[in-house]
């Protein structure tokens, strides 16, 4: 049996399996296996991508990122029985596929091996490949859940082999489901536990509720993508600061993009870009596209761990933010607030988002927001100075009507 590495930072650090749940219902993939007598027996909900490096015919490298889950199919996926274990099994856009199998304790249940398959003879996905055929990676797993618990993982795994990344993310999964019912037991994954490494949120305290925290120097700025079968689809320049309230008191926090990780999905219709690092769970924005021929930002949703161990977490899916033309980013220098809601907001800082209609990896032209259109101010300009002329004339008219009228008397 073999164990395998996952790694936890943008490229590196070590970590027992993972298989991953979510947060983000609409983009998560989900299966509910029930037995003869229709209870389930095998819940799971998750999230995950696949970057594959090849060699083509010229002796070169290439590398492809599979994120387009949308038509994913169960077939195989099966509940156990006295032989075998309960496995689910995937299977999505041109021959590939995915499967986890389980085994079962006295007390626990194992995530026992998982391997993933692509076939290179799909030429729109593997153009130029030098080998041809269907490639699998798999691997024995040694990682034990209680019986009764639902395994939990919102932070990224990511497991590197045979020029393979897999990455997984928001997973719940509970094999050998007792009595039919999903348990709310969570065995959270390592990354998901409070660490004492955890980087502290220094509170700022308030004495009213009028009262503002003391401004933290600017973010640095970030550089975050998406990439999927095409390419990249989603980019995202921009200085994240984090600002919560909790009992009147204020915790700022600037975003370190050099600590940060970074992973997402894009779809027709939205698309998700999720943050995560030592004291950031996950902070999710998604955007959508509306009208058919705009996108804006629809939902953001966070969870953070603060000093005291506990766990702060907001979402909010009524979002209308970086409103844009599909085909366009969206781009606003000037610092810019997110309201999540009452106790959360975001400022953004040198903004430029295209989740859409990305072309070789570059943006397209910006559409800017009305904090950097100084054009805007001509007019405003104009019009102070006008009504300022037009108090000054009518003033002056009115005294001079006073004057007028004391210079005659009646006889």
């Amino acid at each position: 049996m073999v164990c395998f590495r996952l790694s936890l930072g943008p490229g590196s650090g070590l970590l027992l399996l993972g298989l991953v749940l979510g947060a983000v219902s609409s983009y998560a993939l989900e299966l509910n296996l029930t037995d003869s007598k229709k209870a389930t027996c095998l819940y799971a909900k998750w999230q995950m991508n696949f970057t594959i490096r090849y060699e083509t015919t010229s002796k070169n490298y290439k590398t492809v990122t599979i994120s387009d889950l949308g038509n994913a199919t169960y077939s195989g996926s099966t509940c156990g029985d006295d032989k075998n274990g309960p496995k689910i099994e995937v299977q999505f856009g041109s021959g590939f596929s995915w499967t986890v199998n389980f085994t079962k304790e006295v007390s626990t249940y194992s995530i026992e091996s998982i391997s993933f398959s692509y076939d290179t003879n799909d030429n729109t996905t593997f153009p130029d490949a030098k080998e041809k055929g269907n490639f699998t990676v798999y691997e024995h797993v040694i990682f034990s859940i209680p019986l009764d618990d639902i395994f939990r993982c919102n932070s990224i795994l990511t497991l590197e082999k045979s020029n393979v990344a897999q990455n997984y993310w928001d997973v719940h999964v509970q094999a050998f489901v007792q009595n039919g019912t999903v348990s709310t037991k969570e065995f959270l994954c390592d990354k998901d536990k409070t660490s004492t490494t955890v980087v502290p949120i220094t509170p700022t305290t308030l004495p009213s509720p009028t009262t503002t925290p003391t401004q933290k120097e600017k973010p640095e700025i970030g550089t975050y993508s998406v990439n999927n079968s095409n390419g990249t689809c989603l980019l995202a320049t921009m200085g994240l600061q984090l600002s919560m309230t909790q009992d009147k008191v204020v915790s700022v926090i600037n975003i370190n993009p050099n600590t940060t990780d970074f992973a997402g999905s894009c779809h027709s219709q939205t698309a998700l870009l999720r943050l995560n690092s030592s004291n950031i769970k996950y902070l999710d924005f998604v955007f959508a596209v509306k009208n058919e021929n705009r996108f804006y930002l629809k939902e953001v949703n966070v969870s953070m761990y603060l000093v005291n161990g506990s766990v702060f977490s907001i979402a909010n899916n009524n979002l209308s933010y970086w409103d844009a033309p599909l085909g366009s980013s969206y781009m606003c220098n000037k610092e810019q607030t997110v309201s999540v809601s009452g106790a959360f907001q975001i400022n953004t800082f040198d903004l430029r988002v295209q989740p859409f209609n990305v072309i070789e990896g570059k943006y397209s032209t910006a559409q800017e927001c009305s904090l950097d259109d100084d054009t805007i101010l001509i007019p405003i300009i104009v019009g102070a100075g006008l009504s300022g002329l037009i108090v000054v004339i009518v003033i002056a008219y009115l005294i001079g009507r006073r004057k007028s009228y004391a210079g005659y008397q009646t006889l």
